[in-house]
């Protein structure tokens, strides 16, 4: 969970970035228009969002630093995961809205103001360039973070493509490489905007934490000695790089300090993947001896262990 004094510089980071995101947003919409520029307008639009997005993602980064209570157990957490999917979806709405106009422009071509396209795409990159690595920097393994981020990336590398669009219709007069622009920006947009919101939506819906997998955890509990098997194994986020898991482990009757001396190997090979806060039920077998070794009797005791 993220510490309070983290707070209030990516605070004042992200709500500086509105009001200067707010304010470029103007500025597209009024040369768009003047310039007859669809590239510009579409990206005003996701400029807009941006700002949105980056209202939501102090919203939530503010509210996954809160700390546990007796109603929210976990913390808030997810909050941060909610308006990351929130914002990753969004961005994938104003895509279709972009492809839908640039189709429309494509039987309807107007030819833009190349030199304002240029200029207002070069400040655009010079904003949104800064605005990535400012919030970047330490914040990527937060999703919430990781989306606004995303958001302000895309509009960077659009600005590259508009720029890129106004040198190629000043030197040709091609009328459409605006919306063909506008259509390849939108394709971008969806494709980096799909990953955040796959994420998200497992965490949502507490499935195995990217990265890990299932016959490994078991395996790295199972190795251990005294471990015989290893059941009811569940592992999922509590937020964007908290992990958490719960499991039944099999072991023999034994005194509790053995026990312990178990419990703490295996929450060393749990910190070891990533998983800090576990929950081990263990399940006691007895034993009898023979001359063929330790034969298990087949009802069980159980013991609950947690560790935070």
């Amino acid at each position: 969970m993220p510490h309070h004094h983290h707070v209030p510089s990516t605070g004042w980071i992200l709500y500086a970035s509105t009001a200067i995101t707010l304010g470029f947003t103007a500025l597209e919409v009024v040369t768009g228009l003047r310039s007859h520029s669809l590239a510009l307008l579409s990206d005003a639009g996701h400029n807009f969002t941006d700002a949105l997005a980056l209202v939501l993602a102090a919203f939530g980064y503010y509210l996954q630093s809160k700390p546990a209570n007796s109603v929210k157990t976990y913390g808030y957490q997810r909050a941060g995961v909610i308006a990351a999917f929130l914002n990753a979806s969004t961005l994938i709405l104003i895509s279709i809205g972009i492809t839908w106009e640039a189709v429309s422009r494509l039987m309807h071509p107007e030819i833009p103001n190349d030199v304002t396209m240029m200029w207002v795409a070069a400040l655009g990159l010079l904003v949104n360039g800064a605005i990535v690595a400012a919030l970047h920097r330490g914040h990527e393994h937060d999703l919430n973070i990781r989306a606004a981020v995303m958001h302000m990336a895309g509009d960077a590398v659009g600005a590259v493509a508009i720029i890129l669009g106004a040198i190629a219709i000043h030197y040709t007069g091609f009328s459409y490489v605006d919306p063909i622009l506008s259509i390849v920006l939108a394709i971008f947009i969806v494709y980096t905007a799909w990953d955040i919101v796959g994420e998200s939506l497992n965490i949502l819906l507490e499935g195995l934490p990217r990265g890990l997998e299932l016959p490994q955890i078991t395996k790295a509990i199972g190795n251990i000695d005294g471990v015989l098997d290893v059941h009811d194994l569940h592992v999922w986020s509590l937020g964007s790089n908290t992990h958490a898991l719960s499991s039944h482990v099999l072991i023999e009757d034994m005194p509790p300090s053995a026990s312990e001396r178990i419990l703490k190997r295996i929450n060393a090979e749990l910190c070891d993947l990533g998983i800090h806060h576990s929950t081990i039920q263990f399940e006691h077998v007895p034993c009898v001896l023979s001359d063929n070794g330790c034969h298990m009797i087949s009802n069980h005791r159980h013991a609950g262990h947690n560790h935070g």
